[in-house]
């Protein structure tokens, strides 16, 4: 261990899909050969399996508050999306315990849900980022590296692990994908993205699905007071074929619904469903 570094202690739990002993095993010996510093504690709920998710929602809520509530680990790091958090999200907030305070939180996908929910109330620091899970991708150990990195010693330690334009933004940021941000509007749960720049990113979706999509999420964006910094899309990937091509690409179509309700569209993000996915804290913080 560097003589700089900080024992760092790291909650993992599932709050939507499951993870596979294989999985734990790998990333447990990557974190031990390349951060020594880190200690993963790895909830058995991660194995639990309940139809499609990780566990009953009661189980699921009870290891997010397990990790988020011990005040000897410093980081939640979640180990799946799929589906689920916002099933345990509402209920998770009104349980939190002072020591979920000071934790960085990190994660994407199904995981913006809880993420959004403590950006909302001000909870820890949230952040967009690769999960335990990723080891399976292909380049899978770059994006778990760059996670542990981020977990252990945050944006500082991270390096180019961060997407780009935060290194010349000045608005705070969100990123989240773009099916969770479109079901987060109107709910009890989404954040003030007031003068935020908002990055999405999508996954498996038909290009007209996307274009609806937008079409809810932008109309949302467009009533928030004082209106949003603007738009930046990340990766769209497994693109499903439709019956006949839809006409536009992802970056039109983005580009379409921001004009329409006058959101400033800025162009692309690094953030996506791959292992080349950079991490995004909420805010622009930690």
């Amino acid at each position: 261990m560097p003589a700089d570094a900080k024992p760092t202690h790291i909650a993992i739990c599932a709050p939507a899909a499951p993870i596979t002993a294989d999985d734990a095993a790998r990333v447990t010996a990557l974190a031990a050969a390349h951060f020594p510093q880190a200690t993963l504690h790895i909830h058995p709920q991660c194995f639990a399996a309940e139809g499609h998710f990780a566990g009953s929602d009661a189980t699921r809520l009870h290891a997010f508050l397990d990790c988020a509530n011990d005040p000897a680990m410093d980081a939640v790091w979640f180990a799946r999306g799929g589906y689920g958090s916002n099933r345990i999200a509402s209920a998770a907030l009104e349980q939190l315990a002072p020591a979920a305070q000071a934790k960085t939180y990190l994660g994407y996908s199904d995981m913006g849900y809880l993420l959004a929910a403590l950006y909302r109330e001000g909870i820890g620091h949230p952040a967009h980022g690769p999960m335990l899970a990723d080891i399976r991708r292909e380049g899978g150990e770059q994006a778990v590296t760059r996670a542990l990195a981020y977990l252990c010693g945050g944006a500082d330690a991270c390096g180019d692990g961060l997407e780009p334009s935060l290194a010349t933004g000045t608005h705070p940021t969100i990123a989240l994908n773009l099916t969770t941000l479109a079901m987060l509007c109107g709910t009890p749960i989404m954040p003030d993205l007031a003068g935020h720049v908002v990055m999405v990113e999508e996954v498996s979706e038909h290009l007209y699905a996307l274009d609806r999509l937008f079409f809810h999420a932008t109309a949302h964006l467009a009533k928030v007071p004082g209106g949003v910094a603007g738009l930046m899309l990340g990766r769209v990937s497994d693109i499903p074929e439709n019956d006949r091509p839809f006409g536009a690409t992802a970056q039109e179509i983005a580009a379409d619904w921001c004009q329409r309700h006058a959101i400033p569209f800025l162009g692309t993000a690094d953030i996506g469903h791959d292992a080349e996915n950079k991490i995004v804290p909420f805010g622009g913080g930690r």
